[in-house]
This record gives structure tokens, sequence and C-alpha cells, in this order.
């Protein structure tokens, strides 16, 4: 970051290459104040010590990028002004289409600072703070040159649903580097451009939404929770832009089922209840029944079990019901039968009832097409086999276990391998026991995490 005595060769260059002189710069920083209802005082003066070396106040490096963006017709953002590193524009930045650009370069320079990110329990909590009022303002107000229509749009849902169907067959580490990078340097920055009208704007943040989301499956996928973490956020602020509803609502239970998958359940039962709020009476009952399973499961963490048998009836009401198609958005994670079998599943592990919880894993894997859906067969057998061995039917646990790993080669995934992890300690106490097949089960797990 620029400080006070160090000149900011890069806001120079960047004013010059735009071709104005400083006191157009400071007119064009007071407008855009003033379109975010901010009266700003900035005058060429302020520039000259911006040049020199300070660092702006409050929002002023934003209003700075973007005068300079809407005057050189491409994204500029503060990072590239010198008013802060990637990693602080990435913390301090309000403007997802900036924030989504920044974390698809970082993954592509694979920079260290997004892989070590730490997930946050606070941060689960964002969407129920987030006023996106001043960020539509300020996202509306750009007059991009590049027209954006439908066949850009669909372009960006053909790509997503190519790598969303590679990620289930081959693990999160494969082509994250390119669905990141199709995110920074085209989706994300087609987002500035201008729309036929309004239905288009939506689709398009619509279908970048959808792409950050994959995004961050694949880093939790790869047990990068901080950067998961990142991509639901920025997911979340562009869903929001286009359906403040039920689109917005699922990135919030993004956030709740990755918190809950790393047994953090502060603030997700709160954070489904929003999304619930917005979304009943306009989402279909499959969408519906995703957002009442994820409930039940942040009430089985807290051990209301009152409170999640509930939810269960309400995710089993929801899904019966026949209505409206299911949105892409939701569409991503599945058939909706086999998630909120698998999601009760863990929710009836919380609850102590582990008949129940190898009941429901049965009922998901033949939900499941094994060969679209390879991972989830995998990581579900993996959980079976836990149920049975909570049972203590440990023959059925080794054979479960066996099939779990055979379809888990090749792929790379943490989960995975934590899934592998976690059964070594019960074949342990297998082979002294002397359980059939256990002694070669071991040699295979121990192999596949070297």
């Amino acid at each position: 970051m620029a400080t006070r005595g160090e000149p900011n060769h890069r806001l120079r260059g960047v004013i010059s290459a735009a071709g104005w002189t400083y006191e157009a710069l400071a007119h064009a920083v007071r407008r855009i104040g003033a379109e975010n209802g901010e009266t700003l005082l900035t005058n060429k003066s302020a520039v000259s010590h911006w040049i020199n070396g300070a660092t702006p106040t409050g929002q002023a490096s934003y209003y700075i990028a973007e005068a300079l963006s809407r005057r050189v017709g491409r994204r500029v953002t503060p990072a590239e002004l010198g008013f802060a590193s990637p990693e602080e524009s990435l913390a301090a930045s309000a403007d997802p289409v900036e924030t989504a650009t920044n974390l698809g370069r970082a993954d592509v320079e694979r920079r260290t600072f997004l892989t070590v990110a730490a997930f946050t329990t606070a941060g689960v909590a964002m969407p129920l703070l987030y006023d996106p009022e001043p960020v539509s303002r300020l996202m509306r107000a750009r007059t991009g040159t590049a027209l954006v229509g439908n066949e850009e749009v669909e372009v960006i849902r053909q790509i997503t649903a190519v790598f969303s169907a590679v990620d289930e067959r081959l693990g999160g580490g494969h082509g994250l580097t390119t669905v990141t990078a199709y995110l920074a340097d085209t989706a994300a920055p087609m987002l500035t451009g201008r729309f036929p009208n309004e239905q288009t704007r939506g689709r398009a943040f619509e279908a970048v939404a959808e792409l950050a989301y994959l995004a961050g499956w694949k880093h939790h996928d790869l047990g990068h929770e901080g950067a998961a973490q990142h991509y639901y956020q920025v997911g979340y602020q562009l869903a929001v832009e286009a359906d403040p509803n039920g689109h917005a609502g699922w990135m919030m239970r993004a956030l709740a089922h990755q918190a809950l998958s790393l047994k953090q359940p502060q603030h997700c039962a709160d954070l489904i209840e929003n999304a619930l709020t917005r979304s009943i009476g306009r989402v279909d009952g499959q969408t519906e029944a995703l957002l009442h399973i994820t409930h039940a499961r942040a009430y089985a963490a807290t051990r209301d079990k009152p409170a999640a048998a509930r939810a269960l009836l309400a995710a089993e009401n929801a899904l019966a019901r026949q209505d409206e198609p299911q949105p892409s958005f939701s569409l991503v994670s599945g058939p909706a039968a086999g998630t909120v079998a698998s999601h009760t599943a863990r929710t009836l592990t919380d609850m102590g009832d582990h008949p129940g919880t190898e009941q429901q894993h049965r009922a998901a894997l033949i939900r499941w097409d094994p060969e679209k859906f390879k991972r989830v067969h995998a990581l579900t057998y993996a959980d079976l086999g836990d149920s049975l061995a909570a049972q203590a039917r440990a023959d059925e646990a080794v054979a479960t276990w066996g099939r779990a790993l055979t379809l888990m080669e090749g792929m790379t995934s943490d989960r995975t391998r934590k899934a592998i992890s976690s059964i070594r300690p019960h074949l342990a106490t297998y082979v002294r026991r002397g359980v059939p097949g256990a002694t070669d089960l071991e040699r295979r797990a121990r192999e596949a995490l070297i």
C-alpha cells in the first residue's frame, strides 16, 4: 500500500493513461460520491496528495477506482492504483465484482494468502448484516462500453455446468484454476457492461453468482475453507443483485452448509431462518426442502431435537410438492430427494439415531446417479460404513468402506482424504480383533493417503 512520503506511481500512471487532469479526476470523484449519498470536498490538491503518497480515507479509494474505470473503459481496482495490496483489497472491498476478480486472480497466481485464509464464524453471519443498497447503486451507475446479451450469459452457464459435472467425478482440485481464471478475466468483468434490459442483467448476475459458488465449492472440497467462504460471500452479494429472495437465500444456505460441515453451527439457524423467510412462496418445493433440511441440521448440531424434527417434517412436506421447476442455482446440488435423504442422515447422526441414519444413507444412494455423482456415492458409502460401525456391525462396515475407497480412487479431494483418515482408527481396532478384510482395507487406506 502507498504510504505518506512514497510517491504513488501506479495512480499517476493510470491518471496519465486516462488523459485526465487532477481537477477532472477530483470532479469525477465528487460526482460518484454524490451518487452514493456522500458529499465530498475532493479537489485537485487532494489528488496531488494522493499522488505524493497519502492514502484516501473512507470509501474514496473505491470512488477513485470507479471514476477511472468509467474513464478508461475497463475495471480498475484500488489495488491497481496502489491503495491496497490484493490481500487488503479483498478484505475491505464492498464491491462484489471487484472481489470476484481479486479472488479469481489470486487463485490463478496461486497467491498463498487465499489458500491459507481462515474460515471465521463471524463470516457465516455476513448476509444478516449486509446492506445491498450502496453496492447496487454503485454498480448500476457504471456505464461500460461492452453490450452483454443472453448469448454471453448462456456461455457462462454452459461452462459452469461442464465444470460442475467434472468436479463431481474428479474432485475439487480438477479444473480449479480454469474456473477461477474464467471468473476473474471474463465472467465478473462482464457485469460492468451494458445490458439490453433488466431481465438480462439479472440473468447475468445469477450466472456469475453460480460460477462463484462453484469456485467456493471446489475450495471447500480441497479443504481451503477460508477461500471457500470468501467465494460464497461474494456469490451471495452477486445473487442479491439477481434475486434477493430465492437465489440469495440459497447462497445463505451455502454459508451455513459449510459451517455445519466444519461443526461450527453458530449463526446457522438464524441464517437459514432468514433464507426461508425470503424464499417461502417464491421458490419451488424442492429448493425449499433443501433449505428446511439445512435448518434441521443446524438445530440438530445445537442439540435442539424438537426443532430439528419439525424441520425434517417441513423438508419432507416441501419435497412432496409438485409445483414450479427447480432453478439452476439449486439444481447444482443434484437431485433434491437424494440431498434431503443424505442430510437427513447427518441430522439423525447428530441426534444419535444410527439405524435411522443407515436407512437414510441407503435411500440417498438409490437417488443419486453413480456415474454423474461419483464423489457423492463415495462419501455416502463412507458415512454409511460409519453408521454400521456405530451399530457394532463390523463386517458390513468393512465391506462398505471398501466400496467407498474404490470410488475415491483418482479424486483430488480433501473431503475424501478426511473420510479415509476417519475410518483408520476403527480399522486398527478391527485388525486387532481379526475382523475379515480389515487388514487389507487398512493397507488400502494407508496407501490412499500417501
